[in-house]
This record gives structure tokens, sequence and C-alpha cells, in this order.
């Protein structure tokens, strides 16, 4: 069983160190790795990311992230990689990597993901030259997590991203802003690269659980969504479809919320919950 502590949209800034290196104590008794979808900073300021960087330092597992919209508001992706990086943070962008959880080998993949909409109600790379390049970067980073997905070779796969791949973990959020949370070319992408688990951010007015055409379950774990530090799942790798399977085959996986203590979460910055446009 491989234990997975998730959370996204922690939204840390220049006024926040301290805050949340304390809800992650013990996390090393509950789960084998952290994955953080994105939004680790409020503004995308370098000087935002050293916090988080001192906040995930001493992590007592290997922390595993993806960028979300607000880091890259500051125009520096690279620089905050590089700070996370030297906190033993490894971010993922069209790419993957593969942890050993005793004899099991779990991969993750992951890429900040992108809009566009879902099936019915999405955007089409035709027209304006703005429009074909809005959604030709979705299809480019969808692309890339298929591919990151595809190279791994583990046991048990799973797709990290901050946009959502699904509808169904918007509910709760204004449909006209749909397209501009995710897009259905993530979920094609999920279950082309057969993962067993799909997590992602950004909806924080949305709900936790949804779902692929595939079957792949999905997560929500924007804090404001999950209500605390993080969020725990257990994943059976005896139930994992093998590679080359049908990704139909993941109905068996078995995910579900790990039972146990759940560190206090410390409350929500303000700026982060009451302004649901801005706020992602």
């Amino acid at each position: 069983m491989i234990r997975i502590a998730a959370v996204g949209d922690i939204h840390l800034g220049t006024d926040s160190p301290g805050t949340f290196a304390p809800c992650m104590a013990g996390v090393g008794d509950l789960a084998d790795v952290l994955l953080v979808a994105g939004d680790l900073t409020q503004h995308g300021s370098v000087a935002e990311a050293e916090v988080v960087a001192g906040e995930l330092v001493d992590a007592e597992v290997p922390v595993i992230a993806v960028l979300g919209n607000h880091d890259y508001h500051g125009d520096q992706p690279d620089q905050i990689v590089s700070v996370l990086a030297d906190a033993g943070v490894r971010t993922l962008e069209g790419t993957g990597t593969v942890l050993p959880v005793g004899a099991v080998r779990l991969g993750v993949a992951g890429t900040k993901g992108f809009g566009g909409g879902f099936a019915g109600a999405s955007g089409s790379d035709f027209g304006e030259p703005l429009m074909k390049t809005f959604i030709r970067h979705s299809k480019e980073v969808s692309a890339g997590l298929r591919t990151a997905l595809d190279d791994l070779d583990c046991d048990v796969r799973v797709a990290l991203t901050h946009y959502s791949p699904v509808p169904d973990t918007l509910a709760g959020e204004r449909p006209e802003i749909f397209p501009f949370l995710g897009s259905y070319h993530l979920a094609e992408a999920v279950d082309a690269g057969r993962a067993h688990l799909a997590l992602h951010g950004h909806a924080h007015a949305g709900t936790e659980k949804g779902r692929t055409a595939g079957g792949v379950p999905v997560r929500n774990v924007a804090r404001p969504v999950i209500g605390r530090a993080f969020a725990l799942y257990e994943v059976d790798e005896a139930a994992c479809a093998p590679r080359g399977t049908a990704a139909a085959a993941t109905d068996h996986v078995t995910v579900r919320p790990t039972a146990g203590r759940q560190p206090a979460s410390s409350p929500e910055r303000a700026s982060s919950t009451t302004n649901l446009w801005r706020s992602r």
C-alpha cells in the first residue's frame, strides 16, 4: 500500500514563515510522499519561494511539486524551481520521477496544465492567433504529461497537475470560469498514460472527488477544498493494472482517505479564498 499526502494552493507569502512547517509535523508516520499541486506562492516571487523552501526543507518524506499560475505571475518560474530544488523539492513540468516505496516503484508525472474547457464547452485552436496560441499551449502541456506518464518505469503512476483534468472536481465553482480552471486534454493524457490516480488543485470552491472517462480517480487537493494541511490517500498497488493494459482497468484501484490523525491546518489566508477569480 502506497500512502500519499497531497495538497495544493498553500499560497505562502513573505509573511508566512513558520506557518506551514508545523502542519507537516508527523507526516512521515502517515505518508510515503508529499505531492504539492501548484500555487506554492502568492505572487510568484523568489522571496516567496524562499519561504516555501524554508517550510519544506525539513519535510519527513520526499516532496514532489508542480507550479501553479500564481507561481508564474512574477515571471520567475525557473528561479522558483531552483530555490525549491535547493530545499530538496523536485518540481515537474512535462517530466516524471520514480520513488521506491518498499518493494514498489511509485511514479509521478507532472505539469502545471492549462485551461481550455471540457467536452461540449471547450475552446479550439481556430480563428485569431491568440486563441490558437491559448488552446495549442493547453494541448502541448497535456501532451507533455502523456509522454511523462508513458516514460515512467514503475508499478503505480500518479498524474500531478495544477489545472483540473475533469469538470467533476470543479462543482461549486461558477460554470462560466470552468474553461479557465482546466482542460479535457489533461484527462485524455491521464487516460492514455495509464495513470492510476490524478491529483490537482486550482479550484478553491470545487469538489474533492471526480473521475476521468477512462475510470481514473481524480482528487482536487486545493487546501480550501480539503480543509486541512493535506489529504491522505492510499493506493493499493496490487489492484493497479499492469503497464500496457486498458485504462479502464484502473476501476479496480483502491483510493481512499487514510484513517488516523490529521495534522491541524493553519487558518486560510483571506486572499486565497475571497476573490474566486483573482485567487487562481
